[in-house]
């Protein structure tokens, strides 16, 4: 079992690489999420940079843009995004991205990010987490070297159209998330998420690419280790 618990925020981040020392499975990921960046200054990315350098850091995230909550201004999550970018890069790390409702934005950052990656990370600069946005959109993030990662709402009765998005992911770009204790997949939707419910996400991928549970479990195993560089079992 490997389990990626991301922060979103320099405190998260400590109790993220804690559980990482206690457990072999549990890796972190570091960073200050849009959500919390009204506060974001250099002496931030400093302390960033140190969680990163821990053992068991595989990326930098959740970081990104979300303009459906009013939390912190554009322009402060814009900065908090592009400096952690430059971070990764430097570290050679991959992101975990979040974007609500700022495609426009987050994807020109992201190619120009991208235009200048070192070679070891060109191949895999990170995931946009718990995809949700309209189909041109993930097939500009593909065409960016980036993963797709989708979680309960896929099981959702009104999510045709997350589908059909996902559907057309090819298989190695292809991701399975949690996003727990949030976006429980049915048929515990209305309940906390827990980690064992990626199954019923993972079922549902496997049915729109017409493979069996045990195929995709494997094939997005996989990606995952290659993405993130996880220990392979």
């Amino acid at each position: 079992m490997r389990i990626i618990n991301p922060a979103v925020d320099l405190q998260s981040g400590d109790q993220a690489l804690a559980l990482s020392a206690s457990y072999p499975g549990i890796f972190a990921a570091v960073g200050i999420h849009p959500n919390s960046s009204v506060s974001f200054e250099v002496a931030d990315l400093e302390a960033i940079e140190v969680q990163a350098r821990k053992p068991k850091v595989v990326a930098i995230g959740e970081i990104g843009l979300d303009y459906y909550r009013d939390w912190s201004p554009k322009d402060k999550q814009k900065i908090a995004f592009e400096r952690q970018l430059e971070l990764a890069a430097k570290l050679e790390l991959p992101v975990i991205l979040h974007n609500r409702e700022a495609s426009e934005d987050l994807l020109p950052i992201l190619a120009n990010w991208v235009r200048g990656l070192p070679d070891s990370l060109r191949q895999r600069p990170g995931v946009l987490h718990s995809f949700s946005a309209p189909r041109q959109a993930a097939e500009q993030a593909l065409d960016l070297g980036f993963y797709l990662g989708f979680t309960g709402p896929i099981t959702y009765k009104n999510a045709d159209d997350l589908r059909a998005i996902a559907s057309r992911v090819p298989l190695d770009r292809l991701l399975v998330e949690t996003d727990g204790p949030y976006l429980t997949p049915q048929p515990h939707r209305g309940h906390r998420n827990e980690p064992a419910y990626v199954r019923f996400t993972a079922q549902r991928l496997a049915a729109l690419h017409n493979l069996s549970d045990e195929a995709l479990f494997d094939v997005t195993t996989r990606n995952a280790e290659k993405l993130f560089k996880l220990p392979t079992e």
